[in-house]
C-alpha cells in the first residue's frame, strides 16, 4: 500500500524529450507567483509588468544562492570538483535560494525605486505560494525531502524516486505536509494584505514560515548540527525570532491595534 501511495514520476518522456517533473513544478511555481504578484501590483497602482521583472530577478538570484548554499553545505565532496558542483543540474538548497532570490529582488527594487515595506509585503504571499508548489515537485520526483520511517496509514514509499526509499519501507510524506501548510499561509497572508499596517504581512511570513519549517524538521531525515537541531531548524529559529521581534516592535505601546491598518488607502 505504501509503495502504491508513494509512487512518483521523476521524469516525463515525450518522444525523444525527457522533462524533469521537479522542473515542471519549478516553472509552475514561478508562473503562479507572477500572476499573484501582478494582481497585487495592479491593486497598488503599479505596472503589472513589474511582476515578471521581479520573478526573473528572484529566479536568477535564487538559482545562484541555492547552488552556492548547496556547495557550502556539501563542501567535503563539492570542493573536489568545484566548477562541476557549481554548475551541476542537481542540488538546490531552499534557504540559499531564498537569500539569493531576495538579493536579486532588492537590486531590482532599488533600480525601480520600490524599496521599502510595500515591497516586502508584496513579496510575502508569492514566496509562500512558490514554496508550496515547489514541495509538490519534491513529492512527485521523490528527491529525498521525505521524512523518517513511519507506519502511519498515510505513510508512503518512494522506491522509484530520484532518491529512492528501500523496497517496502514507508516514510512521512513531509512534502505534502509542507505544501498544505504553506498554501494555507499564502492564503492567510493574501487575506491580510489590506487589513494590517505595512510590514506586518512580511513579519508574519517570517514568523510562520520559520515555525512551519522548524516543526517539520523533527520528522525529516536531516542531520543534527547543534543542540539536537538541524541546520534548517537553526535558520528557521532565526526567521521566527526576526518576525516576532518585528511584530512586537510594531505593536509596542498600542498592542495589537497598532498592527491594524487605519484604512485600505494606508495599505496601498
Amino acid at each position: 500500500m505504501g509503495d502504491t501511495l508513494g509512487s512518483v514520476q521523476p521524469q516525463v518522456h515525450l518522444g525523444p524529450l525527457t522533462i524533469q517533473t521537479f522542473g515542471i513544478c519549478f516553472a509552475l511555481g514561478f508562473a503562479a507567483c507572477g500572476l499573484l504578484a501582478a494582481r497585487r501590483l495592479g491593486e497598488l497602482g503599479l505596472p503589472r509588468d513589474w511582476a515578471y521583472e521581479t520573478i526573473f530577478a528572484g529566479l536568477v538570484g535564487g538559482l545562484v544562492g541555492a547552488r552556492l548554499d548547496y556547495v557550502v553545505e556539501n563542501w567535503n565532496t563539492a570542493h573536489r570538483d568545484l566548477l562541476g558542483s557549481l554548475f551541476s543540474g542537481s542540488g538546490l538548497v531552499w534557504y540559499g535560494g531564498m537569500i539569493g532570490g531576495a538579493l536579486g529582488v532588492v537590486l531590482w527594487a532599488w533600480r525601480r525605486n520600490f524599496l521599502g515595506l510595500r515591497l516586502l509585503d508584496y513579496a510575502a504571499p508569492p514566496l509562500a505560494l512558490g514554496y508550496a508548489i515547489g514541495r509538490i515537485g519534491c513529492q512527485v520526483s521523490g528527491d529525498g525531502d521525505y521524512g523518517i520511517r513511519s507506519s502511519l496509514p498515510w505513510a508512503m514509499g518512494y522506491p522509484h524516486g530520484t532518491v529512492p526509499t528501500p523496497p517496502g519501507v514507508t516514510v512521512q510524506p513531509t512534502p505534502i505536509y509542507e505544501t498544505v501548510s504553506m498554501c494555507l499561509l499564502a492564503y492567510l497572508l493574501w487575506r491580510m494584505r489590506d487589513r494590517v499596517r505595512p510590514g506586518v504581512v512580511f513579519a508574519c511570513y517570517l514568523l510562520l514560515s520559520g515555525l512551519e519549517r522548524f516543526l517539520v524538521e523533527f520528522i525529516r531525515r536531516n542531520s543534527e548540527v547543534l543542540a539536537g537541531l538541524t541546520a534548517a531548524q537553526l535558520e528557521s529559529l532565526a526567521l521566527c525570532a526576526a518576525g516576532l521581534v518585528w511584530l512586537v516592535a510594531m505593536a509596542r505601546g498600542g498592542g495589537l491595534e497598532r498592527l491594524r491598518a487605519s484604512g485600505v488607502a494606508q495599505a496601498h
